[in-house]
């Protein structure tokens, strides 16, 4: 059982690991595409501890979770996306990324087990948020159909980084849920900012 808990550490680790390579390329004059949509869930550091959040929680649930969790968010951001592509309007967008990262958090920090539709249920949610965002800031110039894939592709990257480290800390519960913490505190200021 060790072993595959190791294969999947390494294997998020190592899916991480294309992110901040992308990061590092620009729009461009003539458009944005494939690499524009891996960078653009970078720029926000809501976007970024929302996603890792995913990631550690799905870890602290465990079995069923590591994928369904996950899956969910990006299915449902994905959504959302589509929603603003379409000029649906949603609601209190920033509040909701904001509540995002204040609530994986603290669901983090309490090591909140709850069942793996109900996981699936919460980060769907949230995941309409973040997805509409990501849409309504899509460049207009952009190759939607590569744009969108890299965007999924970074945001798979970044659950990967959360359940990974989620996965290697297992043994060392109480540093998950510092780390809990400490992206619920991040989510309070954002909160409070708006």
């Amino acid at each position: 059982m060790k072993g595959k808990y190791w294969s999947a550490a390494t294997l998020a680790v190592a899916a991480s690991l294309f992110v901040p390579i992308a990061a590092a390329h620009n729009l461009g004059a003539h458009g944005a595409g494939f690499a524009s949509g891996v960078a653009h869930p970078l720029a926000g550091m809501d976007h970024i501890l929302a996603m890792i959040a995913v990631g550690l929680w799905a870890a602290q649930l465990g079995g069923r979770a590591y994928w369904s969790v996950p899956l969910a968010f990006v299915g449902m951001m994905v959504v959302g996306t589509v929603f603003a592509m379409a000029g649906l309007a949603l609601p209190a967008v920033e509040p909701g990324i904001a509540a995002s990262v204040l609530i994986l958090g603290l669901v983090i920090a309490f090591s909140v087990r709850l069942s793996t539709p109900l996981g699936m249920l919460l980060v769907g949610v949230f995941a309409l948020f973040h997805g509409h965002a990501h849409g309504t800031e899509l460049p207009q110039a952009a190759s939607a159909a590569l744009y969108g894939l890299g965007m999924l592709l970074a945001t798979i990257g970044l659950h990967a980084t959360g359940l990974g480290a989620g996965i290697l800390f297992q043994r060392a519960a109480v540093l998950l849920r510092i780390g809990g913490a400490m992206i619920a505190a991040a989510g309070a200021m954002m909160w409070g900012g708006l």
